[in-house]
């Protein structure tokens, strides 16, 4: 017997290639086919995965489809209704392929209409109502099975020209039986999608991706009741109870066959049809048992099956529903003739079910109607896109002539979703920022309204499904729910919406399953994106993290990924481990640290010789608003030498008067775009920058100079910047000239923290610095001046060596030093190119700076133990996914050790202690001090908490008889874990251990005879 599990995800094997033909007879052994198989299995096993195969196929189909949907549409058709005929000639080239119509009909009905191109419309019309109905169909001479199903319904076709019907007889010489439906509803999408069909050559997600988040949301729980089944009939059976199994069997295949599996935002449905496989698959091995314990496996064949009926979808997008639909049903009707060969399914072949409903997930309204302004007028936006040519820069500018209509919801209100079981799917990847651009003022103001106090305006749009898949499982009306969302999801904004329902003390949710980082290829335009998985389910359960530890190129879209695994408590920072998504912003460190400027618009940045062009240098007062300029790639790059015009205070009257051809340069080149801008402020005051950072300009005054870092980069990196110099948005800046606060953010202690609380962005899925959490709430150390004497040192010694070897080798970057520190760490052999940087910024001095700064921070906290394991190891910038046990063990000490102080310094500024980063700034009644002492301010203290002591655990209730052997199997699963546990133990943990031990004895006996657990002397232990 063959079984296969090509997902390389740890999931089940099953039948190979399938449970009809997996059995090989040694009489079959002469035939060449199964020769072949067995001789791949052996040289080549990966060649047996169908998936590469109907890949191809599946990619050549879209394409002759794409050439056929865009020659008809250059006649004049409309792309709906030459999506709708397109999707009825490739299901009848499908139905012809897998046996529904006889062999070579349709293609021989296209060659004959090909020399009379005249008679098609009507010779398909006939076709397609026959097919509708069932019966004799008059231009194939033959009798037709029904198909119905809505598909055929009032068909409508187009007419062709000769060569448009060879372009439909090229793509029925495809092999239609071997169409890989988890990607096939994507490219048929851009194929018939006149705005997509350009992607159409771009990757499509692929399976492998989906099946590693539909495995552990689906896939794992119902097979976990599965085995619990099997014990309980293998039980029976061994008692000689034969209807008793059978009973146990059936019950589980009915419930199976009940089981919904809905995917909100399912596009063309490629999640539900994974799903579908993979139940198709568990339904097989059940029917097996029921086969071997019965004489009969024939309830498919009766209709009592699983069926596309139970995989409901949500889709606003009415072309992708309908691709979802017919996707579901060539996945099942592929496998029902995998299954059993060429007997027919029962009539209607198609059935309905109204299963994909197509509207919107989050909210209905009593209607919409257009947005009008005070003279009554539509409101109207950009669309977005369009874009043309600037009669006096040459440069490209929004086309106000192209506009999009803004709606506003009346009596908005949530949308229902169908029950289910199991929610599955992959939601929108808009951001908060890009909401109201991407889908309208109007539909984002009715979304919060009716979210508002759920789901926070600064989350990101694929959390409202989050947050409505939680609230059904943890009111029990869904048993999981498994996303994919971007891999912000780790980052405060959306954290947000997490917390509540992990921490909520009477119905918690567990995340069961995470992968906080994963590449991704988004199904709307093929994007190479980074994205997280998680999987919710109700209670108090541990969770399986995976972290991705390598990334290759693997088979055309997807990328091979290495992943580790580790199981524990999962928290929302979807870590194990210390409680970081925890951690309490800090008073102490509140109101020094602030991002910089956001333009909104590059027509503000000048070089400088434009700045000279502008009167800079030789113009009294210009220097006071043409500022110097840093964004990230100036700091860890080569920096740009530009400038950026700074406004802010002035009004619109008072730049055009002083700086009259500022205001020309702004007015010609910032000015157009803001005026498309969907916020007012944005377009009423265009002059100014976007964002200006009040906040960050009071802080910031007074100071030579300030600390900053870039917010998304490779190595966490702090370095100190002139006063003069205007920072950019990406930049996160500490306003301090106390290298004090340079040199602790500076040490690896900072940099563990920051790896830990950021998230990661940007095309190289580097950390992200969140202010918020990275900085605001990092405790820094207490110590005496003699050591804070000495970090001000280092911290001064490390910045000066890097700005000297920079000004005397211009090309030199701080990413080429630290790429080089970094391998030097892990004793790496250098190229030539990384010796010579090593010359140049003289590496190895920097190194060793480094090194006594980070001892010098550990002996601040006292924490010299972490020290002697940690000082001089690699990762201390960037992220290591590959480290040793000992560092990763000697790294979550000192972020348990951070987390606890944190905890600490959060009580004592609860009591009015508050140890200030700045005092003079952040605390000016106070007497001047140290950085750091404790001060007390006017705060409400909490009362004082108490403790009481731990209870004893409970002891467990065995299932009684009524509740049934599956249930009992289950109680002794969980009680096992993942330890390696005796009988006695077991025992012990049930209220009446006498009574249940000859109960649990015979269930682990089955469960090993099973191959569901293995012993270990006296000891057993579940084999997952």
């Amino acid at each position: 017997m063959l079984f296969s599990e090509f997902t390389c995800s740890g999931g089940h094997y099953v039948p190979f290639p399938d449970a009809r033909t997996h059995r090989i007879e040694l009489e079959q052994l002469r035939t060449p086919a199964i020769r072949d198989r067995l001789r791949a299995l052996w040289l080549d096993p990966l060649s047996l995965d169908p998936s590469r195969y109907a890949g191809r196929v599946t990619r050549q189909i879209a394409d002759a489809l794409a050439g056929l949907a865009k020659s008809l549409e250059e006649t004049g058709a409309d792309s709906e209704r030459v999506a709708g005929f397109l999707s009825r000639c490739l299901f009848t080239m499908f139905a012809e392929d897998v046996g529904l119509l006889p062999a070579e009909s349709f293609s021989e009905l296209l060659a004959r209409l090909q020399e009379k191109p005249d008679a098609f419309p009507d010779a398909l019309k006939s076709l397609w109502h026959s097919m509708n109905s069932g019966g004799f169909c008059g231009v194939l001479m033959i009798q037709v099975l029904r198909f119905n199903g809505g598909l055929f319904e009032g068909a409508d076709p187009l007419p062709l020209t000769a060569e448009q019907i060879g372009q439909l007889i090229d793509a029925a010489r495809a092999d239609w039986r071997q169409v890989e439906p988890a990607i096939f509803g994507t490219l048929l999408e851009r194929a018939l999608n006149p705005h997509e069909r350009h992607k159409l050559g771009a990757h499509y997600t692929p399976r492998a991706y989906v099946e590693r988040l539909v495995m552990p949301t689906v896939i794992e729980p119902l097979r976990a009741d599965w085995e619990d089944v099997q014990v309980a009939a293998q039980n029976h059976a061994r008692l000689g109870k034969t209807k008793d199994a059978i009973t146990e069997v059936r019950n589980f295949h009915g419930r199976l066959c009940q089981t919904r599996v809905l995917d909100p935002a399912c596009g063309s449905g490629n999640f539900l049809y994974v799903a579908l496989e993979h139940m198709k698959r568990l339904e097989g091995e059940v029917l097996d048992v029921l086969g071997r314990l019965q004489k009969s496996a024939s309830f498919e064949l009766e209709g009592f099956t699983v069926g596309p009926n139970q995989f409901l979808g949500l889709e606003v997008n009415p072309r992708a529903a309908r691709i979802a639909d017919i996707v579901l049903w060539i996945g099942y009707l592929q496998w029902h003739f995998r299954t059993y060969g060429h007997v027919n399914p029962p009539e209607p072949v198609l059935r309905d079910f109204h299963n994909i409903q197509c509207r919107d997930a989050l909210i209905e309204a009593g209607a919409r109607e257009p947005l009008l302004d005070d003279q009554g007028q539509a409101v109207t936006v950009w669309d977005g896109r369009s874009v043309k040519v600037s009669p006096i820069t040459g440069e490209k500018i929004p086309d106000e002539t192209q506009r999009l209509p803004v709606y506003r919801y009346l009596d908005p209100r949530r949308a229902e979703w169908p029950e289910a079981d199991f929610i599955v799917g992959n939601p929108p990847f808009i951001g908060a920022a890009s909401m109201r651009r991407a889908l309208g003022d109007g539909y984002v103001d009715a979304v919060r309204s009716v979210y508002s106090g759920q789901v926070p305006d600064s989350a990101d749009f694929v959390m409202y499904w989050w947050q409505i898949a939680a609230e059904k499982v943890r009111k029990g009306e869904a048993r999981r729910f498994g996303f994919i969302t971007t891999n912000s999801l780790r980052q405060t904004f959306n954290r947000r919406v997490l917390e509540p329902h992990l921490n909520d003390p009477k119905a918690p949710l567990s995340l069961v399953f995470a992968v906080p980082d994963h590449p991704w290829v988004e199904a709307s335009d093929g994007a190479q994106v980074r994205i997280a998985m998680t999987v919710g389910a109700p209670g108090e359960q541990p969770g399986l993290l995976r972290k991705v530890t390598a990334e290759r190129s693997g088979d055309e879209d997807a990328r091979a990924v290495e992943l580790s695994e580790r199981e524990g408590k999962l928290f929302a920072d979807l870590a194990i481990g210390a409680d970081i998504a925890g951690a309490k912003p800090l008073i102490a460190n509140s109101s020094v640290s602030s991002r910089g400027v956001q333009l909104i618009g590059p027509g503000f940045i000048v070089t400088d010789e434009e700045a000279h062009a502008l009167g800079l240098g030789h113009e009294p007062g210009l220097e006071a608003v043409v500022r110097d300029y840093r964004n990230g790639r100036d700091l860890t790059q080569c920096p740009r030498g530009v400038k950026v015009i700074d406004l802010f205070g002035l009004n619109v009257e008072q730049v055009r008067e002083r700086y009259p051809a500022i205001y020309q340069r702004v007015l010609e080149r910032v000015k157009p775009e803001r005026d498309q801008n969907n916020r007012a402020s944005y377009r009423n005051h265009w002059w100014i920058f976007g964002e200006p950072r009040k906040d960050w300009r009071a802080m910031s005054a007074g100071l030579s100079r300030y600390i900053a870092t870039v917010e998304t980069t490779k190595h966490r990196i702090f370095t100190w910047l002139d006063a003069n110099v205007l920072p950019d948005n990406m930049l996160v800046n500490i306003a301090s000239d106390d290298a004090f606060l340079l040199g602790v953010p500076s040490s690896r202690l900072h940099g563990a923290w920051a790896l830990a609380t950021g998230g990661r962005l940007g095309v190289g899925n580097d950390p992200r610095y969140n202010k918020t959490r990275c900085f605001e709430t990092f405790p820094f150390p207490t110590t005496d001046d003699t050591q804070i004497a000495t970090i001000r040192d280092l911290a001064e010694q490390i910045d000066a060596h890097r700005k000297r070897q920079q000004a005397k080798h211009p090309k030199l970057t701080l990413t080429g030093i630290y790429n080089v520190l970094d391998a030097q760490r892990h004793q790496t052999p250098l190229t030539e190119k990384e010796q010579a940087i090593s010359n140049q910024g003289l590496v190895t001095l920097l190194r060793e700076l480094h090194d006594q700064l980070d001892t010098a921070v550990f002996a601040a906290y006292g924490w010299q133990d972490l020290a002697k394991q940690l000082v001089g190891r690699p990762g201390a910038t960037c992220p290591w996914p590959d480290k040793p046990a000992d560092q990763l063990q000697a790294e979550e000490e000192l972020l348990t050790r951070l987390v606890a102080l944190n905890a600490e310094r959060a009580a004592e500024e609860a009591q009015g202690t508050i140890r200030w980063l700045r005092p003079d700034y952040q605390n000016p009644q106070a007497p001047a001090t140290t950085t750091g002492e404790q001060h007390t301010a006017d705060l409400d203290t909490p009362a004082t908490a108490t403790t009481t002591a731990k209870p004893k655990k409970a002891k467990l209730k065995f299932p009684t008889a009524r509740a049934g052997i599956p249930e009992q199997v289950a109680v002794v699963k969980s009680a096992l874990g993942k330890q390696a546990r005796s009988l006695e133990e077991l025992t012990e943990d049930f209220s009446d251990p006498k009574r249940t031990a000859p109960k649990i004895a015979e269930i682990l006996a089955t469960l090993e005879s099973l191959g569901l657990l293995q012993r270990e002397g006296e000891r057993y232990r579940l084999n997952r």
